[in-house]
């Protein structure tokens, strides 16, 4: 998926129900630039929707999973944050405040290739996470 715009017809064109609480969840992950934890896309819409509650948002993050344009980062014992894939990129995470920014770069497919060789795995897909500090938390520590 590409756009909001895209999204909403893809619902629409598999009959899956659009309600004003799944445009909602949905504007809001195509429109932030982060990479929001459920909650905070609970947060974010509560206002508009007073009686939407979180299990509304977990389950519409999951139906957006699992058709394929939304995808779930789930980074060790923190909560999942959710990115509406666009196009392939990688991510840049900050180990003190947990910060997580894209960064574009040519797919890694010559280290898919590698692997599936040394391994006789078939290989599907690959992700790749860089540590460090955000320039925020850097700026704390220095």
């Amino acid at each position: 998926m590409a756009t909001f715009d895209d999204a909403l017809a893809y619902l629409k064109g598999e009959n899956i129900r659009i309600t004003p609480q799944r445009i909602a969840i949905l504007e809001f992950l195509t429109e932030v630039p982060t990479h929001p934890t459920a909650e905070e896309v609970y947060r974010a819409i509560e206002e508009k929707f007073p009686g939407i509650s979180v299990a509304t948002v977990y389950n519409n993050l999951k139906l957006f999973t699992e058709i394929g344009f939304l995808r779930e980062m789930n980074y060790g014992s923190s909560s999942s944050r959710y990115d509406f894939a666009i196009t392939p990129h990688y991510h840049v995470i900050c180990q003190k405040c947990g910060k997580v920014s894209d960064f574009f770069y040519p797919r890694l497919d010559d280290v898919e290739m590698a692997a599936e060789r040394l391994t006789d795995y078939q290989i599907q897909s690959h992700r790749l996470e860089i540590y460090g500090l955000c320039p925020t938390c850097k700026n704390i520590t220095e």
